[in-house]
């Protein structure tokens, strides 16, 4: 797998890009993994609802293909776009988010974090109250998502069986705009960064550690950095 580190970039020059890529690659074309750090947007899966932007203000929102609710992105947080072929990796899309999830739980294990996953509720999530507990995860029957806050965020799209979208995973970001959504369709979800938690980590060491995380799980073995 080759790894593009792409700096800061604009959404939509980064999806179209995606897009482009993923129309033209043939049977033959080497698997990518885009790093990316976004200027200010929010993103509205191909579902998504109005209702759940509440207040943009001077941030756009842009419609896209991937799936999911309305989600921001920012300075500060590394977004991963795997361009990957499901087919020829033999995974179901299912099997491939469950791996996206497992390598943001790693990263978040190598900085001492606890990481959970929630049923029905795609990402990763923190405890709020103790986020590096080791704990056993055991959610709320009728709020699964209270006392957790969202760390990060899933959203793919998968087009003859290739699939582009990916990750975005918070690390030192302004959290302010998150008030302005439902994060991820979920009203009145927190969303953390490292920061809030503690954890002092630069954008490109926890860019690192998310490149090698997604190529060990999507069996990619070592990583190409260009």
């Amino acid at each position: 797998m080759r790894v593009l580190r792409l700096g800061r970039r604009p959404y939509l020059e980064i999806e179209q890009a995606m897009r482009a890529f993923t129309a033209t690659r043939g049977a033959d074309t080497d698997d990518e993994l885009w790093l990316v750090e976004h200027e200010p947007v929010f993103t509205q899966g191909i579902a998504g609802r109005d209702a759940h932007v509440l207040a943009s203000g001077d941030i756009p929102v842009l419609r896209t293909d991937r799936g999911g609710q309305v989600t921001y992105h920012g300075p500060g947080q590394v977004v991963a776009y795997p361009l990957v072929d499901l087919r020829r990796r033999g995974y179901f899309v299912k099997e491939y988010v469950f791996r996206l999830e497992q390598a943001a739980l790693d990263v978040l294990a190598g900085y001492g974090v606890s990481g959970h996953r929630v049923r029905s509720a795609p990402g990763v999530y923190v405890r709020q109250g103790d986020p590096f507990g080791h704990a056993l995860l055991e959610p709320d029957a009728t709020d699964p998502l209270r006392g957790l806050a969202k760390i990060a965020a899933l959203g793919v799209k998968v087009s003859r069986h290739c699939a582009y979208h990916g990750l975005a995973f918070n690390v030192a970001m302004d959290l302010e705009p998150f008030t302005r959504i439902d994060p991820c369709g979920y009203k009145g979800l927190v969303t953390t960064d490292l920061r809030a938690l503690g954890v002092a980590a630069s954008w490109d060491d926890a860019a690192a550690r998310l490149a090698g995380a997604l190529a060990q799980r999507l069996g990619g073995g070592a990583a190409t950095v260009r």
